[in-house]
């Protein structure tokens, strides 16, 4: 009996081509492809939208060559101490400093992050103070400028010959502060910065320097500067001494010298003057000199306003007429001048000057060459100024 074929075969033994397949069907993409193929588009497209809006925002409002009628050069900006950030953005977009407050916002959070990152010395933010800015400085240019604390400087200037008293007047002219703040402050003495000062003295006057300083705006105090004056007295009188020693005490070399100070209008006579007042120093002769009266008596004479005879007689502790020596304390600021003069006189014989209305003196050995020198100066101006005292 034959064996009945198998109905079916092992697979293995089906020839390849013979296998049966399924039909193929085109392969499809996630939708999550695409959704994000149009994040990335959209995402892209904010950042270069972004990315020139901050190119635009942190340029400067004008460019540093535009001439644009009624936009001024410079700007002034007051920052009260503890103002936000913000409210400082604010207004500098509003003066027209910046073009958009929320950049500025943008970038104060970047200068934090920087000072973290950098671990920087300087703290606390934007700086309070007066500010000179530009609408063609940039963003970020206006930003390190208050971050930095570069405030406006202001200039003062003070003459040699001023008095602590013509300094306050000033110093309250210029709106820094008021001269009897000032005063006060020139009445408190820093021994402890300054140990150098004689002792005993009741103010300051002659030794804040008279020189040109720059100040701060926002920092401004009598007490700045009066620091600043006796640091520059101290840089550039101690060299004098250093230089030419004396036997005067220093408040005696510094009274001498506010008097050669008032007294001298012309450099050139400064060192016989100096010679003049310690020729009578030397003789115990009174030093009689008028501007000691004035400071004395709190005036100021003038050619057609000169000292009364009553006035001369006035007793005052300033009065060199009436007191022999010095005066209690200088009568003004002497400057460098001034000061050298009483360290290296002039040697003479005078013992008596008399001012010229030229800003000249005539110097007599003799009392009585003197009173003739200013019987010719009384009738010379009588004569060019009929009725003039």
């Amino acid at each position: 009996m034959k064996p009945v074929p198998p109905t079916s075969q092992h697979p293995d033994s089906i020839p390849k081509s013979s296998r049966s397949r399924k039909p193929s069907s085109p392969k499809r993409s996630s939708p999550w492809r695409w959704v994000l193929l149009v994040l990335l588009l959209i995402l892209g497209g904010a950042g270069w939208q972004g990315w020139r809006w901050w190119t635009w925002a942190k340029e400067p409002v004008n460019s540093s060559d535009s001439n644009a009628a009624g936009v001024p050069a410079t700007i002034q900006l007051e920052i009260p101490v503890g103002t936000p950030s913000s409210v400082i953005g604010d207004r500098l977009h509003s003066l027209g400093l910046i073009r958009s407050a929320t950049a500025w916002d943008l970038w104060s959070h970047w200068l934090n992050l920087r000072q973290t990152w950098r671990d920087d010395e300087h703290t606390g933010g934007f700086q309070a103070g007066v500010y000179q800015l530009s609408p063609s400085q940039s963003l970020p240019q206006v930003a390190e400028m208050i971050w930095w604390g570069e405030v406006q400087s202001i200039a003062i200037t003070i003459p040699e010959g001023w008095s602590l008293e013509k300094m306050g007047r000033y110093f309250q002219g210029q709106g820094l502060f008021s001269a009897e703040a000032f005063l006060a402050a020139a009445r408190q003495i820093p021994y402890d910065r300054f140990p150098w000062l004689p002792g005993n003295i009741p103010h300051l006057e002659g030794y804040l320097f008279p020189d040109t300083y720059q100040l701060s705006y926002n920092s401004v105090t009598p007490e700045e500067v009066i620091n600043l004056m006796l640091q520059q007295f101290e840089t550039v009188a101690f060299p004098l001494r250093e230089n030419a020693p004396t036997a005067f005490t220093l408040q005696e070399w510094v009274t001498l010298a506010s008097i050669v100070e008032k007294e001298a209008v012309l450099p050139e006579e400064r060192d016989r003057i100096a010679g003049v007042l310690l020729n009578r120093l030397d003789l115990a002769m009174p030093l009689q000199v008028d501007p000691t009266v004035e400071y004395g008596l709190g005036i100021q004479q003038t050619p057609d306003r000169p000292l009364t005879l009553n006035e001369v007689r006035t007793p005052s502790p300033y009065n060199t007429y009436i007191n022999p020596g010095l005066p209690p304390t200088p009568i003004a600021s002497p400057g460098k001048g001034s000061l050298q003069a009483i360290l290296t006189p002039e040697t003479n014989d005078y013992l008596y000057f008399v001012a010229r209305y030229d800003g000249t003196h005539v110097f007599s050995r003799t009392l009585a060459e003197h009173e003739a020198a200013q019987d010719q100066i009384h009738s010379a101006r009588e004569l060019a100024n009929p009725g003039a005292n």
